[in-house]
């Protein structure tokens, strides 16, 4: 971003990229001395000395990770598999850069404003033996993980790439539990739950997303994914023939599966990210995946808007009591959930599905849509001034196979009538075409102020830093799966923080107001009404608002629920972005108290899974002073009635120790501000 921004991406820089040419001399002397052989291996430790990464290229091309001198990933190769059978493996150095960065950026919207980037690099410029193709092989050490990446320099006789495979392994020296998702196939909307188990309970024939959530022993814990992921193919991993090892599996093109990456050189692949942490708390903390992306590419980001919303869909085709009239896709009901928002002080409201007819064919979406063109019924520039007259912006929703084939013509005529953004559905694929959609969608949006929300969306991986304007996405199980299924458990909610969650923007609408207990739970076809319910309590459903990252909230229910329930006033004018995030006390599948500021608020939410629990936790990460905390908590009976809530105000300081009782599948949140002074 150049110094026009109205909001600069870098704000302190202190940069050292101090090339070590006397090391390399150095280096480059033994290795003259000892061709191929010597270079058995190279070291980079993280700023803090805990983290070591060691390459050794005696024999294939291996490297390996400690933590505090404890093995984290033991010896793991990185081997590459060219369309033409090439394979790419045995690698000499034909040149060595090391480099030390330590800066702070700014984020637009996200879990902390200003950012610290500190690191240790270490480039090898290898030739790989037997074809003589030019590798580089890239490495940052952070003080919370590692980054690993390739990329391929221009070169005289490859001047293009066609990539088939990648097998880079992360092998395991025992047998940990592990927290995964088996996405089955390479079409997936990766939604599932993440399972507790072993490395060893992995099947060969499971297609494991990332992120793999890994506990080593008592020791720490890893968290395997990827970063900045640009016009290459998605990564998910399976288990390899080595023991207690998994490795990538790179999407293929669906029309060619022997494909996964071709694009000219020069040329650089996502980054292989193990995040490493003491205590899971770490890792949600961290911001290693978003400065492993590139900087916002935008000169303008003022008008990207972080904020709530209201969603017709969760109650579409049902009867609202209080407006006395059947929900669906009409002008009627979107003036309804409009002003709702703006009675909320919520900044969207989305339009979605039906609003240019029917949306799917028989293989996909509907040839025959025009999504320039509403139907009968819905008149998007009239919505548009209204939602604007109750200071209300709205999203629109589409088929992606209908904007790809419309795009160039659409987004203008979008940002025409004044739509805000773009609600983009139905990819469910993370092949290097769809990556390329997806960046494309992003910043031709972008072009026309518009921001976007993606569903059947593959996993973050921080290119939202680059693309602010892509301000969630789905990838998620989220609220919309109590509709038909009870797959969505408290357990299930807990752990998101902890994988999926952990990975940035994720569009999980919550804030559901018809909650039962685990028992009488019931799926939308079995309640008297159609009406959906969820398993949890309230305080856990408003805890969500700020357990779960997304800088576009999406509330699921619907105002007849919202307006006769408890609790609503802290959904009131909620914040999606934040100055500052802290885990006060969390344990991966069982419970979670996360801290997010915003302005001069502090804003702290605790969910628990189905067992009933008290957690401590104190303020001390408060500043000096007085604080006004609004606290809502399960009430007693809150086991049986899961909607009943306890306000409480009191006054607290950055001395207190607080200790809340959590019913079965409960929650609390609290708002602290500080009190002024006299």
């Amino acid at each position: 971003m150049n110094n026009k921004s109205s909001l600069p991406q870098t704000l302190i820089t202190m940069q050292h990229k101090n090339y070590l040419k006397s090391t390399i001399f150095f280096l480059m002397v033994i290795l003259s001395m000892f061709p191929g052989n010597a270079q058995n291996i190279n070291k980079l430790v993280s700023p803090d000395q805990r983290i070591e990464v060691n390459i050794d290229l005696q024999n294939n091309l291996q490297y390996s990770i400690s933590f505090y001198h404890e093995v984290v990933i033991d010896n793991s190769q990185i081997c590459l598999t060219l369309h033409n059978g090439t394979t790419l493996e045995r690698f000499e150095i034909t040149d060595i850069q090391e480099s030390s960065v330590n800066e702070t950026w700014e984020r637009v919207w996200g879990k902390r404003k200003l950012v610290t980037n500190k690191y240790n690099e270490l480039i090898l410029h290898m030739k790989e033996v037997n074809s003589g193709i030019l590798t580089d092989l890239y490495l940052r050490a952070f003080n919370d993980g590692v980054g690993i990446r390739y990329g391929f320099p221009e070169q005289d006789a490859f001047d293009s790439i066609i990539l088939s495979r990648e097998s880079t392994q992360f092998s395991f020296a025992e047998d940990h539990q592990v927290w995964r998702a088996d996405y089955q196939n390479y079409i997936s909307s990766q939604e599932q739950e993440f399972i507790n188990g072993k490395l060893s309970d992995i099947k060969k024939d499971q297609l494991i997303g990332m992120p793999l959530l890994v506990k080593l022993d008592n020791k720490a814990y890893a968290l395997i994914t990827e970063a900045n992921l640009t016009n290459w193919a998605g990564a998910f991993l399976r288990a390899d023939t080595t023991k207690y090892t998994m490795v990538t599996d790179l999407a293929p093109y669906p029309e060619d599966t022997d494909i996964a990456v071709k694009r000219a050189t020069p040329a650089l692949s996502p980054w292989r990210v193990i995040l490493i942490a003491t205590e899971p708390a770490g890792l949600i903390e961290s911001d290693l995946i978003a400065n492993l992306n590139d900087p916002v590419a935008y000169d303008d980001v003022a008008w990207i808007k972080p904020g709530a919303s209201a969603w017709d869909w969760w109650w579409s085709n049902k009867y609202a009591p209080a407006a006395d009239f059947d929900l669906g896709p009409n002008q009627e009901t979107m003036k309804y959930f409009i002003d709702f928002a703006s009675e909320m002080g919520w900044q969207y409201h989305i339009v979605d599905w039906q609003w240019y007819g029917e949306p799917f064919g028989e293989n996909g979406a509907n040839p025959d849509a025009d999504i320039t063109t509403p139907i009968d019924g819905i008149n998007i520039p009239e919505l548009v001034k209204y939602a604007h007259s109750k200071h209300v912006n709205l999203i629109i929703w589409l088929h992606w196979e209908a904007l790809k084939n419309q795009m160039d013509e659409a987004l203008p005529l979008y940002e025409k009538w004044g739509v805000s953004g773009i609600k983009v559905d139905f990819m469910d694929r993370q092949d290097q075409e769809m990556v390329n959609f997806y960046h494309e969608v992003a910043k031709k949006a972008a072009e026309h102020h518009l921001v976007v929300d993606f569903h059947g969306a593959y996993k973050p991986t921080g290119v939202s830093r680059t693309l602010p304007n892509l301000i969630t996405r789905e990838g998620v199980m989220g609220n919309e799966y109590n509709k038909w299924s009870n797959r969505v458990t408290p357990e299930h909610n807990v752990t998101l923080p902890f994988t999926r969650g952990l990975l940035g923007e994720m569009d999980y609408t919550p804030g559901a107001f018809r909650n039962v207990t685990q028992k009488d739970f019931v799926t939308e076809d079995k309640t008297t009404d159609g009406s959906p319910m969820v398993q949890t309590t309230r305080c856990h459903q408003l805890a969500m608002a700020v357990v779960y990252e997304s800088a576009f909230t999406v509330f699921c229910d619907s105002p007849d629920n919202y307006k006769t329930g408890t609790g609503l006033e802290f959904l009131k004018a909620i914040p999606t972005t934040w100055d500052d995030t802290k885990v006060l006390n969390a344990a991966v599948g069982d419970f979670i108290i996360i801290a997010r500021k915003a302005g001069n608020k502090w804003y702290i939410g605790g969910m628990t899974d189905a067992d009933e629990r008290v957690l401590t936790f104190d303020l001390a990460f408060l500043e000096k002073g007085k604080y006004q905390a609004t606290l809502f908590e399960d009430a007693d009976q809150a086991n049986e009635f899961p909607s009943e809530i306890n306000k409480e105000e009191k006054v607290l300081t950055n001395t207190d120790r607080l200790s809340i009782r959590l019913a079965k599948g409960g929650g609390f949140v609290a708002v602290l501000e500080p009190v002024e002074k006299n």
